[in-house]
């Protein structure tokens, strides 16, 4: 098996190992960190919900992270009580992918009681966070299910306690047009360092172009219109 600290990017690699037979350890830890963005010439900040998952496989290290939503206080993403329920719920899904190949791990959430102090004028939203897989069911029940998509290179600033990191954010904006309503969301399918981008560009589009293609499957069993759009 090829090097895990090389090769481990997904979730969906520490599955595959583990139904080859490797014997595969998985321990998440948390992050929620400051990100000043820039989307279309838009600079604002948001809180990004992010996991690094690290472990061993047959005693060989590995450690990848993966975000699962952003959070910020006016209309460019999701309210921060909407990104925690959105982030849960696909951690959710990877642990039940975990879990269903025999993986342990402990479960654990984000939870919103750390992030209320960093919103001014928070409020819970009235209507429920659709994820993707809220319009794939959709979908499968029936209902006509259209998605737009456009791939983006979206750049970032991390904030730690004691240093600054640039990012460069692999993202999709999904316009989901469902029961006579549209609804406009960005996810983000990988990252990487911007002054490593010649390391480690062609890697994360790769693992982005991946997920997506996993994504497209759903879709297609699920009847969803769409053109494929993939990261070059």
């Amino acid at each position: 098996m090829s090097d895990p600290r090389t090769s481990i990017h997904r979730i969906a690699d520490l599955v595959s190992c583990k139904e080859k037979g490797s014997r595969v350890t998985c321990n998440p830890s948390f992050h929620v960190i400051p990100v000043d963005f820039v989307h279309r010439n838009n600079a604002f900040q948001a809180h990004v919900f992010l996991c690094r998952f690290d472990g061993d496989i047959d005693g060989k290290p590995y450690s990848f992270r993966k975000c699962y939503a952003r959070g910020c206080p006016h209309n460019l993403c999701p309210h921060v009580s909407q990104a925690v329920m959105i982030a849960n719920r696909y951690l959710q899904r990877d642990y039940h992918s975990l879990r269903g190949a025999g993986i342990k791990v402990e479960e654990r959430l984000f939870t919103l009681e750390d992030m209320l102090v960093k919103f001014d004028g928070y409020q819970i939203e009235h209507d429920p966070s659709l994820t993707m897989d809220d319009y794939i069911h959709m979908a499968e029940d029936g209902v006509e299910v259209s998605m737009d998509m456009e791939v983006e290179y979206v750049p970032a600033v991390e904030h730690f306690a004691n240093h600054e990191n640039s990012q460069t954010f692999l993202a999709v904006n999904f316009t989901a047009d469902a029961l006579g309503k549209k609804y406009n969301f960005q996810r983000s399918f990988a990252c990487y360092q911007t002054d490593s981008e010649l390391r480690e560009k062609e890697d994360q589009m790769e693992v982005a172009n991946a997920r997506l293609k996993e994504l497209y499957k759903a879709f297609d069993e699920a009847s969803i219109r769409y053109e494929q759009q993939f990261f070059v």
